[in-house]
Protein backbone atom coordinates (compact mmCIF):
# COMPACT_ATOMS: atom_id res chain seq x y z
CA UNK A 1 0.00 0.00 0.00
CA UNK A 2 1.24 3.22 -1.01
CA UNK A 3 2.12 5.78 1.80
CA UNK A 4 -0.08 9.45 1.75
CA UNK A 5 3.41 11.13 0.96
CA UNK A 6 4.17 9.44 -1.98
CA UNK A 7 0.25 9.48 -3.33
CA UNK A 8 0.45 13.56 -3.13
CA UNK A 9 3.37 13.50 -4.92
CA UNK A 10 1.85 11.70 -7.61
CA UNK A 11 -1.29 13.00 -7.67
CA UNK A 12 -1.27 16.51 -6.27
CA UNK A 13 -4.21 17.88 -4.48
CA UNK A 14 -5.13 21.31 -3.05
CA UNK A 15 -7.09 21.63 -0.17
CA UNK A 16 -10.29 24.98 -0.59
CA UNK A 17 -11.74 26.05 2.40
CA UNK A 18 -15.03 27.88 1.88
CA UNK A 19 -17.02 28.24 5.67
CA UNK A 20 -15.77 27.44 9.05
CA UNK A 21 -18.37 26.09 11.53
CA UNK A 22 -15.84 25.32 14.54
CA UNK A 23 -12.85 26.67 15.86
CA UNK A 24 -11.61 26.48 19.32
CA UNK A 25 -14.33 24.54 20.71
CA UNK A 26 -17.19 27.31 20.17
CA UNK A 27 -19.61 26.87 16.67
CA UNK A 28 -19.53 29.52 14.26
CA UNK A 29 -22.52 28.64 12.49
CA UNK A 30 -24.48 31.45 14.11
CA UNK A 31 -21.82 34.05 12.82
CA UNK A 32 -22.25 36.05 9.72
CA UNK A 33 -20.80 34.99 6.88
CA UNK A 34 -18.54 37.69 6.59
CA UNK A 35 -17.53 37.08 10.35
CA UNK A 36 -16.75 33.36 9.21
CA UNK A 37 -14.97 34.33 6.20
CA UNK A 38 -12.66 36.86 9.11
CA UNK A 39 -12.35 33.61 11.14
CA UNK A 40 -11.60 31.35 8.02
CA UNK A 41 -8.56 33.74 7.13
CA UNK A 42 -7.21 33.73 10.81
CA UNK A 43 -6.64 29.84 10.51
CA UNK A 44 -5.52 29.34 7.02
CA UNK A 45 -1.79 30.16 7.02
CA UNK A 46 -0.34 27.68 4.47
CA UNK A 47 -2.27 24.67 5.00
CA UNK A 48 -4.57 25.30 2.27
CA UNK A 49 -6.45 28.35 -0.26
CA UNK A 50 -8.93 29.86 0.81
CA UNK A 51 -12.02 29.97 -1.95
CA UNK A 52 -12.30 32.71 -3.77
CA UNK A 53 -15.17 35.43 -3.25
CA UNK A 54 -15.84 38.89 -4.08
CA UNK A 55 -18.89 41.32 -2.95
CA UNK A 56 -21.43 42.51 -5.68
CA UNK A 57 -23.52 45.51 -5.40
CA UNK A 58 -25.81 45.29 -8.34
CA UNK A 59 -27.14 42.97 -11.34
CA UNK A 60 -24.14 44.27 -14.13
CA UNK A 61 -21.37 43.07 -11.54
CA UNK A 62 -23.23 39.49 -10.65
CA UNK A 63 -23.26 38.88 -14.76
CA UNK A 64 -19.87 39.64 -15.38
CA UNK A 65 -18.86 37.73 -12.27
CA UNK A 66 -20.82 34.90 -13.92
CA UNK A 67 -19.50 35.02 -16.98
CA UNK A 68 -15.67 35.41 -15.31
CA UNK A 69 -16.88 31.87 -13.53
CA UNK A 70 -17.90 30.21 -17.18
CA UNK A 71 -14.81 31.36 -18.60
CA UNK A 72 -13.07 29.30 -16.13
CA UNK A 73 -14.75 26.24 -16.85
CA UNK A 74 -16.89 26.37 -13.85
CA UNK A 75 -20.64 25.95 -13.78
CA UNK A 76 -21.70 29.08 -12.47
CA UNK A 77 -21.81 30.79 -8.90
CA UNK A 78 -22.97 30.39 -4.94
CA UNK A 79 -24.68 34.28 -4.37
CA UNK A 80 -24.70 34.83 -0.58
CA UNK A 81 -25.79 37.04 1.46
CA UNK A 82 -23.01 38.63 3.60
CA UNK A 83 -25.03 38.42 6.29
CA UNK A 84 -26.49 34.87 6.37
CA UNK A 85 -25.14 32.06 8.99
CA UNK A 86 -24.50 29.10 8.21
CA UNK A 87 -28.19 26.68 7.84
CA UNK A 88 -27.37 23.14 8.12
CA UNK A 89 -29.01 20.40 6.43
CA UNK A 90 -31.25 22.87 4.41
CA UNK A 91 -31.32 25.92 1.41
CA UNK A 92 -31.85 28.72 2.86
CA UNK A 93 -32.79 32.31 0.98
CA UNK A 94 -29.44 33.67 2.12
CA UNK A 95 -27.55 31.58 -0.56
CA UNK A 96 -28.69 31.20 -4.03
CA UNK A 97 -27.40 28.60 -6.72
CA UNK A 98 -26.41 31.04 -10.48
CA UNK A 99 -25.91 28.20 -13.20
CA UNK A 100 -27.26 28.18 -16.70
CA UNK A 101 -27.08 24.89 -19.44
CA UNK A 102 -23.57 24.21 -21.29
CA UNK A 103 -25.53 23.14 -24.37
CA UNK A 104 -28.46 20.10 -25.36
CA UNK A 105 -28.13 17.17 -27.44
CA UNK A 106 -31.17 15.04 -28.82
CA UNK A 107 -30.95 11.20 -27.07
CA UNK A 108 -33.62 8.75 -27.28
CA UNK A 109 -34.97 7.03 -24.17
CA UNK A 110 -34.24 2.94 -24.23
CA UNK A 111 -34.85 2.33 -20.19
CA UNK A 112 -37.26 3.61 -17.90
CA UNK A 113 -38.08 3.63 -13.61
CA UNK A 114 -40.76 4.52 -11.82
CA UNK A 115 -40.25 7.55 -9.56
CA UNK A 116 -40.12 8.02 -5.91
CA UNK A 117 -42.24 10.19 -3.37
CA UNK A 118 -44.85 12.00 -5.06
CA UNK A 119 -43.84 10.10 -8.06
CA UNK A 120 -44.09 6.50 -6.76
CA UNK A 121 -46.71 4.82 -9.14
CA UNK A 122 -45.69 6.54 -12.92
CA UNK A 123 -42.39 6.12 -14.55
CA UNK A 124 -40.54 9.26 -14.51
CA UNK A 125 -36.69 8.44 -14.55
CA UNK A 126 -35.77 8.07 -18.25
CA UNK A 127 -32.17 6.50 -19.26
CA UNK A 128 -31.29 7.96 -22.90
CA UNK A 129 -28.55 6.97 -25.74
CA UNK A 130 -27.15 8.47 -28.72
CA UNK A 131 -25.50 6.83 -31.66
CA UNK A 132 -22.46 5.30 -32.13
CA UNK A 133 -22.24 4.25 -36.12
CA UNK A 134 -25.63 2.09 -35.92
CA UNK A 135 -25.75 1.28 -32.01
CA UNK A 136 -27.12 2.87 -29.07
CA UNK A 137 -25.12 3.73 -26.73
CA UNK A 138 -26.44 5.31 -23.00
CA UNK A 139 -24.97 8.55 -21.75
CA UNK A 140 -27.13 9.30 -18.86
CA UNK A 141 -30.22 9.47 -16.49
CA UNK A 142 -32.59 12.23 -16.34
CA UNK A 143 -35.94 12.63 -13.52
CA UNK A 144 -36.33 16.13 -14.12
CA UNK A 145 -38.09 18.48 -17.06
CA UNK A 146 -41.45 17.52 -17.69
CA UNK A 147 -44.50 18.26 -16.37
CA UNK A 148 -46.92 15.84 -14.21
CA UNK A 149 -49.48 15.56 -16.88
CA UNK A 150 -46.41 14.80 -19.52
CA UNK A 151 -45.21 12.47 -16.98
CA UNK A 152 -48.42 10.55 -17.07
CA UNK A 153 -48.57 10.78 -20.63
CA UNK A 154 -45.17 9.26 -20.51
CA UNK A 155 -45.78 6.47 -18.39
CA UNK A 156 -48.49 5.41 -20.82
CA UNK A 157 -45.81 5.63 -23.56
CA UNK A 158 -43.19 3.29 -22.14
CA UNK A 159 -45.56 0.95 -21.17
CA UNK A 160 -46.61 0.52 -24.87
CA UNK A 161 -43.10 0.22 -25.46
CA UNK A 162 -41.96 -1.60 -22.48
CA UNK A 163 -39.83 -4.55 -24.47
CA UNK A 164 -38.45 -5.63 -21.21
CA UNK A 165 -40.31 -5.60 -17.78
CA UNK A 166 -37.79 -6.20 -14.67
CA UNK A 167 -40.58 -4.65 -12.11
CA UNK A 168 -39.54 -1.28 -11.10
CA UNK A 169 -37.32 -0.71 -14.09
CA UNK A 170 -38.02 -1.26 -18.11
CA UNK A 171 -36.33 -1.52 -20.91
CA UNK A 172 -38.44 -0.31 -23.89
CA UNK A 173 -38.15 0.22 -27.71
CA UNK A 174 -35.77 3.32 -28.34
CA UNK A 175 -38.04 5.79 -30.32
CA UNK A 176 -39.45 8.97 -27.94
CA UNK A 177 -36.46 10.95 -28.21
CA UNK A 178 -35.95 13.75 -26.04
CA UNK A 179 -34.19 17.48 -26.15
CA UNK A 180 -31.99 16.87 -22.90
CA UNK A 181 -29.87 20.52 -21.29
CA UNK A 182 -27.13 19.73 -19.47
CA UNK A 183 -24.38 21.97 -17.02
CA UNK A 184 -20.97 19.61 -18.74
CA UNK A 185 -19.78 16.47 -19.90
CA UNK A 186 -17.12 14.25 -18.27
CA UNK A 187 -15.57 10.52 -19.15
CA UNK A 188 -17.48 7.65 -18.09
CA UNK A 189 -17.17 4.23 -17.12
CA UNK A 190 -20.86 3.39 -16.25
CA UNK A 191 -22.10 4.61 -19.91
CA UNK A 192 -21.19 2.51 -22.66
CA UNK A 193 -20.85 5.26 -24.38
CA UNK A 194 -17.67 6.70 -22.12
CA UNK A 195 -19.49 10.02 -21.54
CA UNK A 196 -21.95 11.30 -19.04
CA UNK A 197 -23.56 14.38 -19.02
CA UNK A 198 -23.92 16.21 -15.39
CA UNK A 199 -27.10 17.71 -14.36
CA UNK A 200 -29.32 16.30 -17.21
CA UNK A 201 -32.76 17.65 -17.47
CA UNK A 202 -35.49 17.21 -20.35
CA UNK A 203 -35.91 20.30 -21.94
CA UNK A 204 -38.54 19.17 -24.48
CA UNK A 205 -39.87 16.31 -25.63
CA UNK A 206 -39.31 16.15 -29.37
CA UNK A 207 -42.01 14.22 -31.49
CA UNK A 208 -40.75 15.75 -34.63
CA UNK A 209 -37.55 13.79 -34.34
CA UNK A 210 -36.53 10.23 -35.33
CA UNK A 211 -33.68 8.08 -33.79
CA UNK A 212 -32.05 9.41 -37.29
CA UNK A 213 -31.53 12.33 -35.37
CA UNK A 214 -30.62 11.87 -32.76
CA UNK A 215 -27.07 12.83 -31.31
CA UNK A 216 -24.02 10.75 -32.28
CA UNK A 217 -20.95 9.97 -29.88
CA UNK A 218 -18.63 12.31 -31.99
CA UNK A 219 -20.66 15.06 -31.40
CA UNK A 220 -20.93 14.43 -27.50
CA UNK A 221 -16.74 14.33 -27.43
CA UNK A 222 -16.67 17.45 -29.21
CA UNK A 223 -18.77 19.16 -26.53
CA UNK A 224 -16.56 17.92 -24.07
CA UNK A 225 -13.19 18.78 -26.05
CA UNK A 226 -14.40 22.12 -25.89
CA UNK A 227 -14.71 22.50 -22.40
CA UNK A 228 -12.03 23.67 -20.18
CA UNK A 229 -12.37 21.60 -17.43
CA UNK A 230 -12.41 18.50 -18.16
CA UNK A 231 -13.13 15.78 -15.34
CA UNK A 232 -13.29 11.98 -15.23
CA UNK A 233 -16.65 10.16 -13.34
CA UNK A 234 -16.17 9.99 -9.26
Amino acid sequence: MERFEEVIKRVPVTYFAFDILYRNGEEKVGLTLMERRSELKAVMNNVGVLAYSEVVHNTSEIQAAFRRSRQLGYEGLVLKDPASPYTMGKRGSGWVKLKEELDTIDAVIVAAEYGHGRRAGVISDYTFAIKDGSALKTIGKAYSGLTDSEILEMTDRMKELTEEDYGYRRRVRPEVVVEVAFDSVQKSTRHDSGYALRFPRIKRIRADKSVADIDTVDSVAAIFSRQKLKLDEP
